[in-house]
């Protein structure tokens, strides 16, 4: 059973000539000459890739990167104690960083757009799950380097260990001058940086490559120490920010559940929905389609919080009223903007599209009681608005449907336009005049 896992994960079939695999790791340490003409390129692709939200354009940034030679430089000279190589590395990475960091921050500082999207906000949150990320493609990484076949694994672990957005968001957090965008980006750029190089160093001695120098028991010792030191002050943050997206996760479901049992279940029309877990006290933000509640009613809710697992949660609910329908539609659009899950923008789109209809449905209820105090013979009042085409433009008209119970005269028309012009601010009205002879 032992001969047959030994071959099974033996990694010595099929590994390249030793001299051979550490020739290539030194020529792609160094940036200069075109390795830092492709490092600059794909600084600037990151960061535009960044600003438009394109995953497409920053998966591209990460293939041409070259900044995993410098980390895997280093993890092999830890591996074997060769210290030249260890400070020549951690030299070149210093550059690769600081160049990043420049160009980056002058892209953003120049860039009209700053607005942090959802692929820049995936970056500022690090956590344990960055770790198993950063060691795993590592690990994957440096297998790869140490094959005769280098396989297809090279471009996969550049894109898994993505060392170069986290650096352009951090470029981002300084152009911008947002200090917890920058720290939280770096702490990933950092964590990517340190488990790849210690999965290259556990490769490293696994495969037994021969030490550039001798060492005695002690110096060695004091290597392998600083190397777990070095993963404990990565781990001991990375865990406890897990611990935080864990509690940040649990009380978003806990909140959906609220919000089922409480109002949709209810038969209540969710429009819009909102969770601050970091706020103080936590809130839950919601709106709902033709359906207000009064204070009573929000406290009476708000009481029930606590046994959904929701303590120190403030519930608020926005109401429908006409002064409140544009910002709403505002909200939900901009939640739109910053979400990266297709289906939820489809749902809130569409939640500010059944907003829209529901302020024409208000509207036309507060005009008909108006012009009813005008024209007491009114029955009905419909309003919409038309999108117009002409030759080369197209304009916003208003249509109102009035019925009344008689056929109304010319003088009554005229009154009812104008009041309707000035009521609704406009001169694109158009007025169409029914009799209506049902009455509720």
């Amino acid at each position: 059973m032992s001969t047959f896992l030994n071959r099974l994960f033996n990694l010595q079939k099929g590994e390249d000539d030793k001299q051979k695999t550490l020739e290539n790791v030194r020529v792609n340490i160094s940036f200069s000459g075109a390795n830092l003409w492709i490092l600059v390129c794909a600084i600037i692709i990151a960061s535009v890739g960044l600003n438009v939200n394109s995953t497409a354009v920053i998966i591209g940034a990460m293939l041409i990167s070259p900044l995993m030679g410098p980390i895997v430089g280093a993890g092999f000279a830890l591996g074997m104690f060769d210290f030249p190589l260890l400070k020549r590395s951690l030299k070149n990475l210093l550059i690769a960083t600081l160049a990043g960091l420049m160009v980056s921050t002058l892209y953003f500082f120049l860039s009209p757009f700053k607005d942090p999207q959802s692929e820049i906000l995936s970056r500022i949150s690090p956590n344990i799950y960055d770790v198993m990320i950063a060691f795993s493609g590592g690990l994957v990484g440096v297998i790869a380097i140490t094959r005769v076949q280098k396989g297809n694994p090279i471009p996969g672990v550049a894109i898994a260990t993505a060392l170069m957005p986290p650096l352009c968001t951090a470029g981002f957090g300084l152009a911008t001058g947002n200090f917890r965008f920058f720290f939280g980006a770096m702490f990933l750029y950092t964590i990517n940086c340190v488990f790849i190089g210690i999965a290259t160093f556990a490769i490293v001695k696994f495969l037994k490559y021969p030490a550039a120098k001798f060492v005695d028991r002690k110096q060695e010792k004091r290597v392998q120490h600083i190397v777990y030191l070095i993963t404990v002050l990565i781990l001991l943050p990375s865990i406890y920010f897990a611990f935080s997206l864990y509690r940040e996760q649990n009380f978003k479901q806990l909140s959906e559940q609220f919000i089922n049992d409480e109002f949709v279940s209810k038969g209540a029309i969710l429009v819009y929905k909102k969770t601050d877990y970091n706020s103080k006290p936590k809130m839950i933000e919601v709106a709902f389609l033709q359906k207000n509640y009064n204070q009573k009613e929000v406290q009476q809710i708000s009481r029930k919080l606590p046994s959904f697992g929701l303590p120190d949660t403030k519930l608020v609910i926005k109401e429908n009223s006409a002064a409140n329908f544009k910002k709403l539609r505002d909200d939900i659009l901009n939640e739109v903007g910053k979400t990266g899950s297709l289906p939820t923008v489809k749902e809130q789109a569409g939640a500010a599209l059944e907003l829209q209809i529901a302020e024409n449905s208000l509207q036309s209820r507060q005009l008909f009681t108006e012009a009813s105090a005008i024209m007491p013979g009114l029955v009905s009042l419909g309003i919409s608005d038309q999108h117009v085409a002409r030759k080369d433009t197209v304009t916003l008209n208003k249509t109102v449907i009035i019925g009344s119970q008689e056929a109304m005269g010319k003088d009554s028309q005229d009154i009812l336009l104008k009041w309707l012009q000035a009521r609704l601010n406009s001169e694109r009205i158009t007025v169409l005049f029914t009799e209506d002879a049902s009455v509720e």
